[in-house]
Formats: structure tokens, sequence, C-alpha cells
């Protein structure tokens, strides 16, 4: 069942989106050369305490860590390790959740370690690019395969491919609520959006072909050809006005 949101309970999300985009902010200025996964998981862990809100991923599913933390050729799900030092020319995805008063935010970045490639650089970009292609058919009335056609037209155009295999979805007492919000599809088709539903669009990009595979540990998701992938994601809000990013300061 997909849960429209009242106002309140959009207000609670923006607070935990905030706190969400905030440990994004604290968490840039850390990411360089050297700097181990696990240390990162600890900042953000700490910074989402000290802000009175709970680690949406912390033991989820069995989930070991509170953030996720996937470098080069991992979509999503990487576990921090202390063993894990970034390296000049990685590029990290940092997957977060937030809760605060029993709503959830939802975002992901990609980042880029020191100097990086050009075409990281534009893996990067587009990823983020097709996010906003994708949120500008968040209104009402469209429907679901609006975003996801969006999202694959934008990467496809760029001569890039969007993961199959895991989906956005919706966010707000769940982490993961209905509907699910795929990054690839048909336009006019899917869940009819209306005012007050809450989604998480997240673009997953690879540089080569879409597929991927699970790691051993159970979680975390590798580009089937371990080229680089990139990861971008929002809570977002259905509005009248449009659509409004709730994971930002």
């Amino acid at each position: 069942m997909i849960r429209v949101k009242s106002e309140h309970e959009i207000e609670k999300m923006r607070s935990a989106g905030r706190i969400v985009a905030e440990t994004f902010e604290m968490l840039s200025e850390t990411i360089k050369p050297g700097v181990t996964t696990k240390e990162l998981n600890a900042l953000a862990d700490e910074f989402i305490k000290k802000n009175k809100a709970t680690c949406s991923f912390y033991r989820y599913n069995g989930y070991p860590a509170s953030i996720c933390t996937s470098v080069n050729e991992q979509v999503v799900h990487g576990i921090p390790s202390g063993s894990v030092a970034l390296k000049a020319g990685d590029i990290v995805s940092i997957d977060i959740g937030a809760c605060y008063e029993g709503y959830h935010g939802d975002a992901a970045r990609t980042f880029a370690v020191g100097t990086i490639s050009s075409e990281a650089q534009k893996l990067i970009d587009v990823t983020k690019q097709s996010f906003f292609e994708g949120m500008s058919k968040a209104i009402p009335g469209n429907r679901i395969g609006d975003i996801a056609n969006a999202v694959q037209s934008y990467v496809e155009s760029n001569g890039f491919s969007v993961v199959r295999a895991l989906v956005g979805h919706g966010v707000g007492a769940e982490l993961h609520e209905a509907p699910e919000v795929p990054n690839f599809g048909t336009a006019g088709r899917g869940v009819r959006l209306v005012s007050g539903m809450t989604i998480a669009i997240e673009p997953m990009v690879n540089m080569g072909t879409y597929h991927v595979n699970t790691l051993s540990d159970g979680w975390t998701v590798v580009t089937a050809d371990k080229k680089l992938s990139a990861h971008y994601e929002n809570s977002v809000v259905v509005t009248a006005k449009g659509p409004e990013i709730l994971t930002k300061c």
C-alpha cells in the first residue's frame, strides 16, 4: 500500500533529510586519499546521533554498518572497512539514511577522491543529472514510468547504462515503502503520482554493462565487468507546485 503523507509527516521527513544532507557536507571535507571507509562510517554515525537521529541502515535486514560505502566498481551496499583506504583516482558512492522522530531521509552521493579521470567525472556528472531528469517528471498525474524513462533516456544518451536489478522506492515511516521506482522503463506506465507521495529516486549508473553481481559478504553489489559505477539519490515529495527534495540543507 502506498502511504500519502500529511504535511506534519513531510515536515518530519524534511528534518530527517536535512540531517542526511548535513552529514554529506561534513563527510565531503574528509574524503581524501588515505581515509578508510570505516573512518567515514564512524564520523557519519557520530554526526547523525548528535543531531538526535538514528542511522536508518544499521542492522536493517542485518546490515552491519551505519552507512554504505561503495568504491569504484562497487555499485551499492559496500560495507565500511578499516582495511579499505581510499586512493587518489578512486570514486566512492556513499548512501546515508537517518531516522528522526520516526521518519526517514535517504540519499546517496558519489565523490571523487583526489584527481580522477575525465571519464569517471563524466560518469558522476551524468548520474547526478539523470536524477534531476527523473525528478522533473515527479508531478501529480504522471506515472512512475515517466520518472524511470527520463532517467534511462538521459543515461543511455550519454553512453552509460542503468542498473536494473536494483531500484528506488517509497520512503517515510519505513525506510523502504511502496512503490518501487525503477531507473528504466516506459513512459506512461506504472503507479500514478499524487501529491503527498514521498519517494527515493536513485539512479545507479554503470560505465559498462548494467549487469551486476553480489559478493560473498551478501551485501556488496559490483558491476559484472568491474567497470566503474556511480550513485545519486534524494528523497522527494510530490506536490502540486512540483517535486521537492527533502534531503537538502
